[in-house]
């Protein structure tokens, strides 16, 4: 069984969502660590809740990327993790990670990449009045959400759509598919 790790920066919801599919037998990984940059951040508590082990750090307390970068991967050596899924983590990742982890890392962005890169994807598609947006699962590269893709599921927007109402759309969508796809990409 493959080890995943997964990076988050925020609330957790996609984090919960693949644990709850391994859980659940959809997803077969065991994951051995959250990465998280923001030690206030809601995913750590719903590791600690899974009993999941946590590596938390804040990036200003190192020298630079590479600095923090090289504890990042120190801890997935020292845990045999095979493969990184990010999952709201709000960081590029840098040469570090990418050379040792070369195509096994992928992200989840909610929108259909490539309309909508960065942050705030989902009031960027609003903002723009798109009539479909969606969710893109994509390898990681140097850049800004512009791996190859691997997976995209559109969502259509209503006449009436609020933003909070995409927000719910989008979050359906994610917390299916990138447990669905995970599972192809390990098993």
């Amino acid at each position: 069984m493959k080890k995943l790790a997964i990076f988050a920066s925020g609330s957790g919801t996609n984090f919960q969502a693949i644990v709850d599919a391994v859980k659940e037998g959809r997803l077969k990984a065991e994951i051995c660590l959250l990465v998280c940059d923001k030690p206030e951040a809601y995913a750590v508590e719903r590791a600690k809740k899974e009993g999941i082990p946590q590596f938390v750090f804040r990036a200003r307390d190192y020298a630079d990327k590479a600095a923090y970068e090289t504890a990042i991967l120190e801890e997935l050596k020292a845990r045999g993790i095979d493969f990184i899924a990010l999952a709201g983590y709000m960081r590029l990742i840098g040469p570090t990670l990418l050379e040792a982890y070369e195509g096994r890392i992928v992200n989840i962005h909610p929108s259909l990449l490539p309309a909508f890169p960065g942050k705030d994807a989902i009031g960027q598609a609003f903002a723009a009045g798109v009539k479909v947006s969606g969710v893109t699962i994509h390898y990681v590269d140097e850049g800004m959400d512009t791996g190859p893709i691997i997976a995209q599921k559109a969502v259509e927007l209503s006449e009436n759509e609020t933003r909070e109402s995409l927000e719910e759309k989008i979050h359906a969508i994610e917390h299916q598919l990138y447990p669905a796809v995970l599972q192809k990409l390990l098993g």
